[in-house]
């Protein structure tokens, strides 16, 4: 598959079977494209936690109520550290946000390129999973998502409805 048809094929999966985890293997090429990914200057201000113990996905899960989410076999959380991250002199804008969320979209491309079924989650509860995880103050969750394979019989939509080009480019 090209880049391009990676990017048009994928989209957000609400159905997973719990019964088929994410082989190490594929997990560990998913995570090396998250360890990949850029960051403000180069500081790599996160940590990549994947939730895959029964255990510790009773502790998580709660932070998001969806029945399709309760199935997935794995977790992918990307924690980032705000004194780890770069911080622009000018204003004090701290680029945690933007490294992390460039992390999380290289892994879910690269699910995406695996097989594998992720959707993008910014609604979770933050104090149930800061708790679940017991993060420290420093530390920062801007998204998640599950990480999975779907259902027998799942069929992708293929409908993404995005404006065109003319209506979101200027060029000057």
């Amino acid at each position: 598959m090209d880049f391009y048809e990676l990017i048009r094929n994928r989209e957000s999966i609400r159905d997973y079977d719990p019964a088929k985890p994410v082989d190490e293997a594929t997990l560990n090429r998913i995570l090396e494209a998250g360890r990949l990914a850029p960051s403000a200057a180069n500081r790599q201000p996160w940590r990549f936690l994947v939730i895959s113990s029964q255990e510790m996905l009773e502790k998580v899960r709660p932070c998001y109520s969806r029945s399709w989410f309760q199935d997935a076999p794995h977790i992918l959380v990307v924690v980032g550290d705000v004194n780890e991250s770069w911080v622009r002199e000018s204003d004090g804008y701290n680029s945690i946000e933007t490294d992390l969320t460039i992390a999380i979209d290289h892994m879910i491309l690269a699910a995406e390129y695996e097989g594998v079924a992720t959707c993008w989650i910014a609604a979770y509860d933050p104090v149930i999973l800061r708790k679940a995880l017991s993060l420290k103050d420093n530390e920062r969750i801007f998204s998640i998502t599950p990480l999975g394979y779907p259902k027998k019989g799942f069929v992708k939509k293929h409908s993404k409805q995005r404006k065109s080009l003319n209506e979101i480019v200027r060029i000057l």
